[in-house]
């Protein structure tokens, strides 16, 4: 569970600017909209990349809904794992399925084994200020790897919107509101906990996301390379 650092990135995707609907400020509600992320340990070398993309958009009782395709790739470019979840759009909040919040590092440890995913789902409201506070996010893991049964829980803790500021990335320059959390992870009986920022953007979604050891040192780093809208 090293790598639990990256487990709510999954479902943060750009937006604003290419909803017909206008239901959102920050995520896609755009067939064929698709985005890039790589993975940085604390080094900065790559570890693998995220690719995502919209495939179908459908509308119905003041909800837009939204199919999302992710594929993870290992950072030998090999595709390690794909899946799709569901985004919910109203005019109040955006609505993302709590099977995105399950770690890049088990996706890719796991491959296509069979894997039973319980959850909470996350929450964005349409309009974001400092000091904001967000609800919480869950999601349990059910694994049978040759006979013997794991579980493991994972809580997003502690959301709250810090400030705004603007942030560069190899995809362009970005004002971004800062949105701080706590994951808490626990696993065969190990319990730990990562401090974790998001830097995102109106019109975009997601630009950057930093985690940490529990004494503030930089343990991974997942920024935006490449959209398209």
């Amino acid at each position: 569970m090293k790598k639990v650092i990256a487990c709510f990135a999954l479902f943060l995707f750009f937006s604003g600017g290419v909803f017909g609907q206008g239901c959102s400020r920050f995520y896609p509600m755009k067939e064929g909209a698709t985005l890039q992320y790589t993975n940085y340990d604390k080094k900065g070398k790559s570890e693998g990349m995220i690719n995502y993309s919209i495939s179908g958009v459908s509308e119905g009782a003041g909800i837009t809904r939204a199919t999302m395709n992710m594929s993870l790739k290992d950072k030998k470019g090999k595709e390690a794992y794909t899946s799709t979840y569901q985004i919910e759009c109203t005019k109040n909040s955006v609505i993302i399925d709590y099977n995105s919040l399950v770690p890049d590092s088990m996706l890719e440890q796991m491959g296509n084994m069979e894997m039973e995913v319980t959850g909470t789902d996350i929450e964005v409201p349409n309009d974001l200020s400092i000091d904001q506070t967000l609800s919480d996010a869950s999601v349990t893991i059910k694994m049978n790897m040759g006979g013997m049964n794991m579980t493991t829980e994972i809580f997003i803790l502690n959301r709250k919107v810090e400030k705004k500021e603007v942030v560069s990335t190899p995809a362009g320059s970005f004002d971004c509101y800062v949105i701080y959390s706590d994951t808490q992870s626990s696993s065969m009986g190990i319990k730990r906990t990562f401090p974790s920022r998001i830097w995102l953007a109106e019109g975009i979604g997601m630009v950057k996301q930093e985690t940490y050891q529990k004494n503030g040192s930089l343990m991974s780093l997942m920024e935006l390379t490449a959209y398209s809208q």
